[in-house]
């Protein structure tokens, strides 16, 4: 039994950098680097809950979001820093029992296939495992979106199976199957 003060609340780090990535807090200079990386056919393929077209009002919106997580410690929301340019983002939302998180990513078009994310999952699992008290993460991949679970085993994560026709998509038409992968604090 998980009691009131055992109950893990996220509250940002100080920093989770590896040298090339950084992750940090959302800016609201953030908001057109988020509008243009979001208009990307691909990430509204695998996000179908993003609204089209994608505007500053829905970055705003998402960046109100992420601070009400931040401030009732349920939501972990970064922005993927490189070179000083945010060009992704990385979150992480605690579930019910506050001891395992659920993570999530995407990542801009013209930063993909240098193993950016990849670097960020790790910061991210290794700061959630070893300091936020969290025992389990899962990350959900459309079975279509095979780069997506490239970087959730790259990253260390486990591939545990498919959740069959788990999510219906109006975007695409159809039911959507997500392979299901985990990592546990000590795995990290």
């Amino acid at each position: 039994m998980i009691t009131e003060d055992a109950v893990p609340l996220l509250a940002p780090p100080e920093s989770l950098s590896d040298g090339v990535v950084s992750l940090r807090l959302w800016r609201r200079e953030d908001v057109p680097a988020i509008v243009a990386a979001v208009d990307d056919p691909e990430i509204v393929t695998f996000l179908d809950r993003v609204p089209q077209p994608y505007g500053e009002a829905d970055a705003h919106a998402w960046l109100d979001a992420v601070e009400l997580g931040w401030a009732d410690g349920s939501f972990a929301g970064f922005a993927i820093e490189v070179e000083g340019r945010a060009v992704g983002s990385i979150s992480m939302g605690l579930k019910p029992d506050r001891t395992s998180a659920e993570v999530g990513y995407w990542l801009a078009a013209d930063v993909r296939g240098r193993g950016l994310t990849t670097r960020a999952a790790r910061l991210l699992a290794g700061w959630a495992l070893r300091d936020c008290g969290i025992e389990r993460l899962e990350l959900r991949a459309d079975v279509d979106n095979v780069a997506s679970q490239r970087v959730a085993e790259k990253s260390g994560f486990t591939r545990e199976g498919v959740l069959r026709s788990q999510h219906y998509s109006p975007r695409i038409g159809r039911r959507v199957d997500y392979v299901m992968f985990s990592l546990l604090r000590g795995e990290v």
